[in-house]
């Protein structure tokens, strides 16, 4: 993907990834902060400056290969549950639900007709169209691909709130092997033909993308 990247496609996703990732942990903070943990604040993370939330390899993965990520928020799980059982949950779902709802808000314009889907790009910026396209499709990236459920990322917290005791026990054990489960998915499996994100995570994606705009 990096020799094919032309300039307006990397316009548009170094936007795309400063708004994504800014909203998305932002989302975070807002929850746990709004369930009565002040971590996040106290952490300087209670904020949409970008540079507060970025993760260097995360974005350049982003730019170049797709898909990404930014810096945790940290957050204290016994305060967020003091408030509710399903603290963790919440909290971990809001990054991904406001991704699907950046990715709904970029896809009203092409979908009404109020931007032009096929208009022509220069050589240096993207058009509207080609930006709000790049802009839909990585935070549906972002969407599905947080909801997988290893840690660290969200979709494990959510998924183990609604799991029988005997999972999330399982889920206990292999949590220190989670991020080398991930890594093989990722990279590995494809190298034998196994391409578990095009199965969960890329035609998921496509199929939402063309019905939010109407295709």
């Amino acid at each position: 993907m990096l020799f094919n990247l032309t300039l307006p496609t990397l316009i548009s996703r170094i936007i795309t990834l400063l708004l994504a990732f800014t909203f998305h942990e932002f989302a975070h903070a807002a929850t746990a902060t709004a369930l009565g943990d002040s971590t996040p604040r106290n952490h300087g993370r209670l904020t949409l400056n970008p540079i507060a939330h970025l993760d260097p390899m995360g974005t350049i993965t982003l730019l170049f290969a797709g898909f990404g990520w930014a810096k945790p928020v940290p957050v204290n799980p016994y305060a967020v549950q003091r408030k509710t059982n399903a603290g963790m949950m919440l909290v971990s779902l809001a990054g991904p639900a406001t991704n699907l709802l950046l990715a709904v808000l970029a896809a009203m314009p092409l979908r009404f007709g109020w931007v032009p889907l096929r208009a022509s790009t220069s050589a240096f910026l993207p058009s509207m169209g080609t930006f709000l396209l790049e802009f839909l499709s990585i935070n549906l990236a972002l969407f599905f691909f947080n909801l997988i459920p290893l840690a660290p990322l969200d979709g494990e917290k959510v998924v183990t709130y609604f799991l029988p005791d005997h999972w999330v026990e399982f889920y206990d054990r292999i949590r220190p092997y989670s991020p080398l489960i991930l890594l093989a998915v990722v990279f590995l499996l494809p190298m034998f033909g196994i391409d578990l994100i095009g199965l969960i995570i890329r035609r998921p994606m496509n199929s939402l993308a063309l019905f939010l705009i109407g295709r």
